[in-house]
């Protein structure tokens, strides 16, 4: 008996399928590359987004020396450059917050965290080295302009005094911001139009 030869046609299938790329993971490696960029990214997001800043210190925390008519910070304090943030409680409960900082011409500057414009948002700004950048809008301030420029998403300025070694304000000055921190009162208003 004579073998059969396969005809051309089951041939070049048998060539094909023995000589046929084995299937590589690439796909795979990118998918995993691609979720691997994906997290990264989320977490990046996460813990970079805006209105998120250090919690407000307390005066006392910081060494500051109080009574009742005002806040003396030690002037040491801000030597690195870095903006400290501050919560003052009025007598009904109300916190309003402000950030104290030295800026790059030397002056120690203080501000309300928040402005004009964007403060219904209470997203208050966060320190890009030598800027003050608002949380909501994005908008960057440069430091030296900080307690000089006021009005529009400028950071609010709060009145402060250089006494011996320490950054003073007062406690009328502070509570002068309740404006910027009575969320219930500005949805009253805000009912009523």
């Amino acid at each position: 008996m004579k073998p059969i030869e396969p005809s051309q046609a089951t041939h070049s299938r048998k060539k094909a399928l023995v000589l046929k790329p084995q299937r590589t993971r690439k796909p795979l490696v990118f998918v995993i590359i691609a979720v691997a960029i994906a997290a990264m990214g989320g977490a990046y997001f996460i813990t970079n987004q805006p209105g998120q800043t250090d919690a407000p210190l307390s005066a006392t925390s910081a060494g500051a020396q109080s009574n009742t008519t005002q806040i003396a910070y030690p002037l040491s304090l801000f030597g690195d450059g870095k903006a400290r943030h501050f919560e003052h409680k009025t007598a009904d409960g109300l916190a309003i917050r402000y950030f104290i900082l030295k800026s790059t011409d030397g002056i120690v500057r203080a501000a309300f965290d928040a402005c004009d414009v964007c403060w219904p948002e209470n997203k208050g700004y966060t320190q890009d080295g030598s800027v003050m950048v608002c949380n909501n809008c994005g908008r960057r301030f440069d430091s030296v302009k900080i307690n000089e420029v006021q009005g529009g998403c400028n950071p609010a300025p709060l009145n402060r005094a250089i006494q011996d070694d320490r950054l003073v304000l007062l406690i009328q000055d502070i509570e002068q911001g309740q404006r910027y921190f009575n969320f219930n009162a500005a949805q009253s208003a805000a009912g009523k139009g």
